[in-house]
């Protein structure tokens, strides 16, 4: 049953990426920026202050099953599966997300404020990929995502360059402050026996043994997608939503 889960997981995750062309500029930082200086709330505008939103709830749980690029990843880790080492890498998208977070405030501002919301803009009826310039735009994304993950290790773009993970991080910090009930991991340290099998399937290479082990389970990169807990023989991990005190 529980294997079973990864299964739909990762059905999820194909689903996803197959649907990249279309979805691509709800996901795009550029359009973002280029709204602004038309005044315009873009779709991605909207789609990225929902991910906020519901990660106060879900935590990082989209990019564990529901990401595009998550699923483009994981199909990379069949080709090369190395871990990702450093915290270093992690703090890349901060650096990159502050001053495009700057840059959506100036676009507005140069606008003279938000104007109307054009939630399929640029968009071809709704679709994203539907010409030569978006054909183009998708592919070299796709190349840029691959060889982050074939170059740096498992979900290199999540650790590296990914702009719209710093949301769901915030979302998530905030919600393990505020304590109320949510979408996290839980462990029974006793039930540990220290096989290394949870670190070993993480795909987002995080030392998951000592965490259970130190009953400390809150990590900025956990994507909840399920990996230690459906993989652990001893059942010491599990996803709850139950209040987290």
């Amino acid at each position: 049953m529980l294997m079973k889960r990864q299964k739909i997981r990762k059905l999820f995750l194909l689903l996803s990426f197959l649907l990249f062309p279309v979805t691509l500029y709800y996901l795009s930082p550029y359009l973002i920026i280029q709204g602004g200086f038309a005044g315009i709330i873009t779709g991605s505008l909207i789609f990225f202050a929902a991910l906020f939103i519901l990660s106060l709830i879900f935590g990082r749980a989209f990019c564990g099953w529901l990401c595009p690029a998550g699923g483009l990843q994981e199909c990379c880790m069949s080709a090369v599966d190395k871990k990702v080492n450093g915290k270093k890498i992690d703090r890349i998208k901060f650096m990159i997300w502050v001053p495009w977070l700057i840059g959506i405030v100036l676009s507005f501002l140069s606008a003279g404020g938000i104007k109307s919301v054009n939630f399929f803009y640029m968009t071809d009826h709704g679709i994203s990929a539907s010409s030569l310039p978006g054909l183009i735009t998708y592919y070299l994304v796709v190349i840029l995502i691959t060889l982050l993950a074939l170059t740096l290790g498992r979900r290199g773009m999540c650790h590296s360059i990914c702009w719209m993970a710093p949301f769901m991080i915030i979302g998530t910090k905030l919600k393990n402050k505020l304590h109320f009930p949510s979408l996290h991991l839980d462990s029974t340290p006793s039930n540990c026996v220290n096989c290394g099998i949870c670190s070993k399937n993480c795909p987002m290479s995080l030392e998951v043994a000592r965490m259970v082990q130190a009953n400390k389970l809150d990590n900025a990169e956990c994507i909840l997608c399920g990996e230690c807990v459906d993989n652990c023989p001893k059942k010491a991990i599990r996803l709850t939503f139950k209040q987290n005190i």
